[in-house]
């Protein structure tokens, strides 16, 4: 049965090194076969082919080729065929041309049945007949000649040469075939031929060995010769039961791809080879050598539970298999695709360059699967989130390598983001993080945390329309630091909750010193992901809204597009609740989500504000200004109001006033400042008339 898995049918790029040497190794084979055939009379195959022994021969070859004895941790179908002993023991008998004609024929009818592809089979017959003729080459040497007409029975004393031949031809079918897996692979010979040398060389001892007693049965009588072949069955049986219990260990029975056993015995061959690169480097170089890189993904497949629910696990398996087929033909050769159960994927990168590297690998990945898949009657959009961890950048063993892939998968998956390599501030379990954790529980205690504000600015008459509060982290070693350096952090953790009310308090507490200053502005807060799912937030706005006598539209809450788009937030009790308190929500962020018309219509928003991704490119960028455009046209027509982000420059502005866009924020029209800096710079706008924004 051919493997869907299987990436070896594929035809090697022309000119590349795998497809060179091909070419020459079925150029030269071709030459071998042309000049044994060539000796070769009408007559002598005429007597041959009255011969029962040659038709029971032949038959024993092809059946010995369609039924191999299976490499252990192979998903090949091609290990040591037992077509060997037949076709050595035609070699010894009738000599070379008998020989690779009969193998020639059953590697072509075994490789049409199977359904290899022509390149493959033809080297498969170069293969086996420069083996064959290395072997009778080796026969020679010792004085010995077989051919159609000068059959040859083999002595005792004709062992050695035996013997020998039997070892040229392993050494020369398992290196030709070795260095074709090496060079599709893309790993080395030697590493190539270390992986079953063993097995190899066990297998093809008895099955060479028991070639001289089938020409002595042969000689004797054609009556002989099948009765061979039943303790050659019972052998084969018992190797291959061997073989498929050694094959069960190392695959998954779904998907045929390797298990998790399988997976962590190739991954720390590759560490360890990557390390003996490193010291040989470091031993040449007398210094501390870098090791190359070797990579670990984990891929989950997104909703995969609601195919299972929905059409049944049978349905859910196939998906599974063609999962597994698509991820096996998006990676190089020698990339390994393994299954750790479940809809749970691990892909291991021996080599890999660099992380820019890595991503390019996941983004082929999650491509692949994207595909459209139509079963059972129905189209499913498939989707993975990919976690990336490498050695030695992120981990030294195979078993930190494997959580650090796994904690990024998860973040990748939380985030919606797809692809994220493993970084420290994000690994709930990493000395740095726990560290992080523990300094910024007590910062919270400790009243470190505090509040810088910066305006949002209208592009039209210059009025102030509100102060974005953020927060800042005065760390007592490490100075002030910015949100991006600790909330990551605190959002996975029970903190996040604590911070929030922290900055609502402060917001309101800041909002109220200013209205009763007749400052009155508009002060907005950031909301995460975990705040919408926070029941007592709704009750700490309005209880500090009605404490210190301020109406609601005194405060405003700011959401990111991912985090509101995201059906669980969307439908919260809380946004409802938020909603019909009557606070002003922002979509913050725009364009970095994947909000839809319908749903952005219908969300309890007053406005929009387009990421500064976007508009910190405006004046260099032909396609982000029509992003921006179309943007500012969007939120228009939905009628509510747009607030660009990140303007740094009277260019930048010029351009979104000339668009349409209603307000900005950004360092052009004011850097976050403290409290006390903040009060000094609204009296003195207050003062002043307002006037456009330049």
């Amino acid at each position: 049965m051919k493997d869907p898995n299987n990436t070896r049918n594929t035809v090697p790029r022309r000119g590349s090194p795998l497809w060179i040497y091909f070419a020459v190794v079925i150029v030269v084979g071709a030459a071998v076969f042309a000049a044994a055939l060539a000796g070769m009379s009408g007559a002598q195959v005429d007597a041959l082919a009255g011969n029962p022994v040659f038709w029971i021969l032949a038959a024993f070859i092809v059946f010995g080729e369609l039924r191999p004895i299976i490499t252990p941790g192979s998903t090949e179908n091609n290990g040591a065929t037992t077509s060997t002993t037949f076709s050595f023991a035609a070699l010894l008998y009738a000599g070379l041309p008998i020989a690779a004609v009969l193998q020639s024929v059953a590697v072509i009818a075994c490789g049409v049945l199977r359904g290899r592809t022509p390149h493959r089979i033809a080297f498969n017959v170069a293969q086996y007949t420069l083996s064959l003729a290395a072997a009778y080459g080796t026969l020679t040497l010792f004085g010995i000649h077989p051919g159609p007409t000068a059959l040859w029975v083999p002595q005792g004393g004709d062992l050695p040469a035996i013997a020998a031949a039997g070892a040229v031809y392993f050494a020369c079918n398992d290196g030709l075939v070795g260095a074709a897996v090496a060079l599709h692979e893309r790993v080395s010979l030697v590493k190539t031929l270390r992986w079953d040398l063993g097995y190899q060389v066990l297998v093809h001892l008895a099955l060479l060995a028991l070639a001289p007693l089938v020409v002595v049965a042969m000689d004797r009588s054609a009556v002989f010769v099948p009765l061979i072949l039943l303790p050659f069955i019972a052998v084969y049986l018992n190797a291959s039961a061997s073989v498929r219990r050694e094959h069960q260990a190392l695959h998954d029975g779904l998907t045929g791809l390797p298990n998790r056993k399988m997976l962590t015995v190739r991954t720390e061959d590759s560490l360890a080879e990557a390390r003996a690169i490193a010291s040989r480097a470091a031993s040449r170089s007398r210094g501390a050598g870098q090791a190359p890189r070797v990579g670990l993904f984990l891929l989950d497949l997104d909703r995969f539970k609601e195919v299972n629910d929905t059409l049944g696990h049978p349905t859910g398996d196939r998906l599974l298999q063609l999962v597994a087929h698509r991820l096996t033909h998006s990676v190089r050769p020698g990339d390994l695709v393994a299954r750790l159960g479940g809809d749970e994927f691990a892909v291991l990168l021996p080599t890999i360059r660099d992380t820019a590297a890595a991503r390019e690998v996941a983004a082929r990945l999650r491509a692949a699967l994207s595909e459209p898949v139509r079963l059972d009657g129905m189209s499913f959009d498939l989707e993975g989130s990919v976690g990336i961890a490498l050695f030695p950048d992120h981990a030294p063993d195979f078993e930190l390598l494997l959580q650090r892939a796994d904690v990024a998968m998860y973040h990748a998956k939380e985030s919606r983001s797809g692809v994220e390599v493993y970084s420290p501030e994000k690994d709930r379990n990493s000395p740095a993080r726990l560290s992080m954790l523990g300094d910024l529980r007590r910062a919270i205690d400790r009243g470190e945390l505090e509040l810088f504000y910066q305006p949002k600015v209208s592009l039209h008459d210059g009025q102030l329309v509100g102060m974005e509060a953020l927060v800042r982290w005065r760390h007592p070693d490490k100075g002030v630091l910015e949100p991006e350096h600790f909330l990551p952090i605190a959002e996975q953790t029970y903190l996040m909750r604590s911070i929030t009310h922290y900055v609502v308090d402060a917001a309101l507490a800041q909002a109220a010193a200013w209205w009763r200053d007749d400052l009155t502005v508009q002060v907005a807060v950031n909301a995460s992901g975990r705040d919408l799912f926070d029941t007592g937030l709704t009750e700490t706005i309005e209880n500090g809204l009605l404490a210190r006598g301020l109406p609601t539209a005194a405060l405003q809450l700011e959401i990111t597009e991912r985090i509101l788009m995201n059906e669980p937030a969307y439908a919260s009790d809380t946004v409802g609740a938020l909603a019909e308190l009557g606070i002003p929500l922002s979509l913050d962020d725009f364009g970095t989500g994947y909000s839809s018309l319908v749903r952005l219509k219908r969300l309890p928003v007053e406005e929009i504000k387009i990421d500064a991704s976007f508009v910190r490119r405006l004046a260099r960028s032909a396609d982000d200004a029509v992003i921006v455009r179309s943007t500012v046209d969007l939120v228009r027509t939905l009628g509510l109001r747009s607030v660009a982000e990140g303007v740094e420059d009277p260019q930048t502005a010029s351009m979104l006033r000339e668009m349409g866009c209603d307000a900005a924020q950004g360092w052009h029209f004011g850097r976050p400042m403290d409290a006390a800096t903040a009060t000094d710079w609204l009296r003195r706008r207050m003062q002043r008339a307002p006037e456009p924004a330049a």
